[in-house]
């Protein structure tokens, strides 16, 4: 990993690209310290109380929820606007058309804006009326309401604005890396609350041992599955193009046991923020009822968290790779599976390989999200959400492919070299 980032260093072109992410990131963490006008942030740091939903929700904005931030929505709404446009287009067939062209991919990118913008409005209408029910507001007037709802939103909108620069001018997806950078953030803030725990006597040493262990094997597990493939042997026949023989070789498909990364856990917990968000700030009887469905450390919250992640994995994973593409692809270019026809017969074979393994990386993005659950009743260490499971999937996910990223500007560029 630093051998890959000192050659990349050495490259013009990919150190001011490095440089101009590192800087975006910089200017998301100045953003975390931009308060909405009009609050009084005494009464929201006390909705903050250990154990509650913001507090596992916090992790993953990088503080900015708790200090009620422009940033306070993080990229979620984007997130969901995504989630909503990607289902569309498996049920309008005009939209999956324009999802296998470039302008119509483009277009489907602006709706996904646009989606943003009604989706950050609405969610930050609802949690802005609600913190003004609990007297978080300098003034009910109706144009500190509007300041509050228009902040919010404008500042998903500079975040999703800074996410798309980073993935066109810099390294790695913009939208998770902002999710990293939060999370990472929060680690040494974790660490010392475990420390000041352990110091009070308030936890034993064999609990913070054990997050240590359940951490590391975490760790371990997911570098294992990130990278773990299954090989499906292709033969290319000879033929002739041109006064040329073509062909005549031996390769493979590799079809990644998690060929979704951290997507689909990114998907589930956006989506569940989203009604929790809002119920979260009402003390109204619906509300209650929704917040009693949607708190993280009851078991039914557990449950319907892995089924959202199982099913966003074999979506995500249907939506990057399509057995029938990839057959007929083979087939153009004379390949062909040892033992298998061309055609549909090698696309069901794909499907039922892909089918499997992607079985394998849903149940262990499953279960690695829902541990931290199961160690805090445990243990009783807040820690296990920061430094285990979810936050370690996502960071390690993001890291992987940003330095897979990092390697294939590399390997271009020297391919490039070598024509020359």
């Amino acid at each position: 990993m630093f051998g890959t980032l000192r050659n990349a260093w050495r490259i013009p072109d990919l150190r001011r690209r490095i440089l101009f992410t590192i800087a975006m990131l910089v200017v998301f963490r100045a953003g975390v310290a931009v308060p909405v006008p009009g609050i009084i942030r005494d009464v929201i740091a006390g909705l903050f109380s250990e154990g509650t939903l913001f507090t596992f929700m916090d992790l993953f904005s990088g503080g900015a929820l708790s200090s009620y931030s422009v940033f306070a929505m993080s990229i979620y709404p984007y997130i969901n606007s995504s989630i909503i446009v990607q289902l569309l287009t498996m049920v309008i067939p005009k939209w999956e058309e324009m999802s296998k062209e470039e302008e119509g991919r483009k277009k489907l990118q602006e709706y996904t804006r646009y989606g943003t913008i009604i989706l950050g409005l609405l969610q930050a209408t609802g949690m802005t009326l609600a913190i003004r029910a609990q007297g978080a507001l300098v003034s009910n007037s109706i144009w500190v309401l509007i300041e509050a709802v228009l902040s919010l939103t404008a500042g998903t909108a500079f975040l999703m604005w800074l996410g798309e620069l980073i993935t066109e001018k810099g390294i790695g997806n913009g939208i998770s890396l902002f999710i990293f950078a939060g999370i990472i953030s929060g680690m040494p803030r974790e660490l010392l609350r475990i420390y000041a725990l352990l110091k009070s006597n308030q936890t034993r040493w064999y609990n913070v041992l054990g997050l240590a262990a359940v951490s590391l094997v975490t760790l371990v597990l997911v570098i294992w599955i990130t990278e773990g493939e299954r090989r499906i042997p292709v033969q290319y026949s000879r033929r002739v193009v041109g006064r040329k023989m073509m062909g005549g070789y031996s390769t493979h498909i590799p079809i990644r046991i998690n060929q979704a990364g951290v997507i689909p856990v990114i998907f589930a917990s956006s989506l569940l923020a989203f009604p929790a968000t809002i119920a979260s700030f009402v003390h109204a009887p619906w509300a209650q009822k929704i917040g009693a469905i949607f708190d993280y450390q009851q078991p039914w919250y557990t449950a319907l968290y892995a089924l959202l992640i199982f099913g966003f994995t074999f979506f995500y994973t249907a939506m990057i790779f399509n057995p029938l593409d990839v057959a007929d692809n083979m087939r153009k270019y004379g390949g062909f599976i040892p033992g298998i026809r061309p055609g549909k017969p090698t696309a069901d074979a794909l499907s039922r390989v892909v089918t499997r393994i992607t079985a394998v990386g849903a149940v262990f993005l499953a279960v690695i999200a829902v541990l931290p659950n199961f160690m805090i009743q445990i243990t009783g260490l807040p820690g296990f959400h920061a430094l285990g499971g979810t936050a370690l999937l996502i960071v390690i996910g993001v890291a992987l492919e940003t330095m897979k990223q990092i390697e294939a500007e590399l390997v271009m560029r020297n391919y490039q070299g070598f024509l020359k």
